[in-house]
């Protein structure tokens, strides 16, 4: 247990170290720069106290110096600039440094909140368990992260069919596409009209239209939106009625979104029948360890053993490597592209 411990701090320790060479390193940033950013993503400065909208501790976190220091750092490089992406797609309002805190807190915090459970309760502080408790606090911020990016896609998918008529509505009354757009941001709900509102913000700093339109289908990764903006842009090249055409775009994902609808709720038995084949036997194992500690022991004694391991290893390992196939295969049967 004293060796688990130290090793446990060594890692806090060289991730703090990580961050002060991150600082040590980085360089002065650009005013004019930061209120850029500010303006593109909808921010004033009288909002500045609340910029993170998380609560007090993002607060507290979005006015660090240090922090802002590491993450004009981190930006620079591509894994910086992907996660930057990553967390626009989500709308996390948290910087890339903000975010690496985070989940390198997860990854320190839960450990140990395992090795403190383990005072009362033994089979907390089995190595084993503190291992386990590694691994989760690495994938939770992954799984955080991607659970608010595939629902504001999803959101923002169902809104996009109604967005396009109101846009094609707005172009029979004679309106411009710009004040088309406008009418979208002020009409419609998040996350439409917040990425809508960006791409105004953006026209209004002086990028191109096209480039704008090109930024916000980057930024949500929706082939619904790319099959509008490539209409939008193919029209302002040859011309045509665009009212028309993005009343075929509408149509044709409301009928996109119907089947997945029905697809969804055909395949809801085998995609709940996958959850449970692939996590019962872990929460099982878990719920044994944790009730009789001692009842894996057989499973790592050695002999018998097989490639210098005990049996058990191999035979666990084995069983899990299965489960995740058979979990993979049943998922790929049921996602059905449309």
């Amino acid at each position: 247990m004293p060796d688990l411990t130290i090793a446990v701090a060594a890692v806090a320790a060289l991730a703090i170290i990580l961050i002060a060479v991150g600082i040590a390193t980085s360089g002065g940033g650009s005013g004019i720069s930061n209120r850029l950013e500010r303006y593109a993503s909808g921010k004033t400065e009288k909002e500045k106290p609340a910029a993170t909208g998380q609560g007090p501790i993002s607060d507290l976190i979005a006015q660090s110096v240090a922090l802002a220091n590491l993450n004009k750092v981190v930006e620079q490089r591509d894994f910086g600039a992907n996660l930057a992406r990553e967390l626009a797609r989500a709308d996390l309002r948290l910087k890339v440094s903000e975010y690496l805190v985070i989940w390198a807190g997860a990854t320190v915090g839960l450990p140990i909140l395992f090795l403190v459970l383990g005072i009362v309760f033994p089979a907390f502080g089995s190595p084993i368990a503190v291992l386990g408790g590694v691994l989760i606090g690495f994938m939770l911020p992954r799984i955080w992260l991607g659970r608010r990016k595939s629902g504001r896609l999803g959101a923002f998918n169902k809104q996009l069919p109604d967005t396009i008529t109101l846009i094609a509505n707005a172009l029979r009354a004679g309106s411009s596409f710009l004040q088309a757009i406008e009418l979208v941001v002020r009409e419609s709900r998040p996350p439409i009209s917040t990425e809508f509102g960006r791409v105004i913000r953006e026209v209004n700093l002086g990028l191109p239209f096209e480039q704008a339109l090109e930024n916000m289908v980057r930024r949500v990764k929706s082939d619904d939106l790319e099959l509008m903006a490539t209409a939008i842009a193919i029209q302002h090249t040859v011309g045509g009625n665009l009212a028309e055409i993005l009343d075929s775009i509408a149509y044709t994902i409301r009928e996109r979104v119907r089947i997945k609808g029905e697809i969804r709720t055909l395949t809801a038995q085998q995609r709940l029948s996958g959850y449970v084949v692939g996590g019962l036997p872990f929460a099982l194992a878990g719920f044994i360890y944790l009730a009789a500690p001692t009842f894996f022991d057989p499973m790592f004694v050695s002999p018998p053993g097989i490639g210098g391991l005990p049996a058990g290893v191999i035979i666990l390992g084995f069983g899990a490597v299965m489960m995740v196939i058979g979990f993979m295969f049943i998922r790929k049967i049921v996602d059905i592209e449309v």
